[in-house]
């Protein structure tokens, strides 16, 4: 076996179909390594956990957190890294459109002495909505000043006491490749194979890839939020001169139609002060847990457990009527 402790962190949600597919594949490519396989169940609804408890039962290298509802995905990635008990960690999807045999290239870039080593795609196998909407993203956070690896994906291995660090730090938007940068400079990328969707579907429509770049450039850059504040500060100065204009008869408009621009401009200016202080007032509010543990196989810390001290019964879905 291979000294090299790894633990590969799977998130899943609705994945019942292909849970032995993905343990298989990856016991099969990994299987040489000192491996934990961390199955994280992100509420699924379906059997779900029922699988990974069956894998559970005849693998001892796999373990599992499953959630109390549906978290979301830097929930789930955020509570693998967590508790993932090797000294390093590669973050895996479910549906495996990166081949776990990859793993090794970034293995061997890590041994030269890197922290974080991202996977990027030779050819990316996803709708074009899905490519092009990365490209947008990654374009605009560079001219943001967001520090992101470039082409880097969640496809990673990264040292588990890093992965840690960026869990620790509680951020409302755990954004691991705008994050990791701030932590360290030993990160390297490494071309990596991608394979087309063979089953499951994917959890990131179009808009909630919208709104997660968002949130991206919202938490990680202040420019953003500095540019709209001048647009707005241009808008009500040019507001202000019309209404002047308007009142000095220099563009023939009556009264009203000044007093609109007056009122007009001091909206803007309301907005563009307001606009800053929200962002202020958002980043010093408290936040809720970012996910609670239903059930597991390793011990939780009670702050992330629903139900500290007790694991009520895994959620069996009902059988549908046309499936008896």
């Amino acid at each position: 076996m291979h000294p090299f402790g790894l633990t590969a962190v799977v998130p899943c949600y609705d994945e019942a179909d292909s849970v032995a597919q993905t343990h298989a594949e990856i016991v099969a490519a990994l299987g040489g390594y000192d491996l934990e396989i961390l199955f994280v169940d992100d509420g699924s609804t379906d059997g779900t956990l029922a699988e990974i408890q069956r894998l559970a039962a005849t693998d001892p290298r796999v373990q599992y957190l499953s959630f109390s509802r549906n978290f979301g995905f830097e929930a789930a990635f955020s509570a693998g890294y967590k508790y993932a008990r090797k000294p390093w960690l590669v973050h895996l999807d479910a549906d495996l459109q990166f081949p776990p045999a990859e793993v090794h290239h970034l293995v061997a870039r890590a041994l030269e002495g890197h922290d974080a080593v991202f996977g990027v795609r030779r050819t990316r196998h996803d709708p074009w909505h899905r490519r092009g909407g990365a490209a947008c993203y990654h374009w605009l956070g560079r001219r943001l000043r967001i520090r992101i690896p470039p082409g880097a994906t969640t496809f990673r291995v990264l040292r588990t006491e890093l992965a840690r660090r960026v869990v620790e730090l509680r951020l409302g938007t755990p954004y691991f490749l705008a994050t990791v940068p701030l932590l360290t400079s030993r990160i390297a990328t490494v071309p990596v194979e991608h394979r087309p969707r063979t089953r499951g579907t994917s959890k990131f429509r179009l808009g909630r890839l919208i709104g997660h770049a968002l949130e991206l450039y919202v938490a990680f850059s202040r420019r953003a939020v500095h540019w709209v504040a001048i647009v707005l500060l241009l808008a009500a100065l040019a507001s202000a001169g019309l209404a002047v204009a308007a009142f000095a008869g220099l563009l023939g408009t009556g009264v009203a139609a000044g007093a609109g621009l007056v009122a007009q401009s001091v909206a803007l200016c309301g907005a563009a002060v307001l606009l800053r202080y929200t962002v202020l007032i958002a980043d010093a509010q408290p936040r809720p847990a970012m996910f609670y543990v239903r059930a597991a196989s390793i011990p939780v810390e009670p702050a992330d457990e629903l139900f500290p001290g007790a694991r009520p019964a895994p959620f069996i879905p009902a059988q549908r009527e046309d499936a008896a």
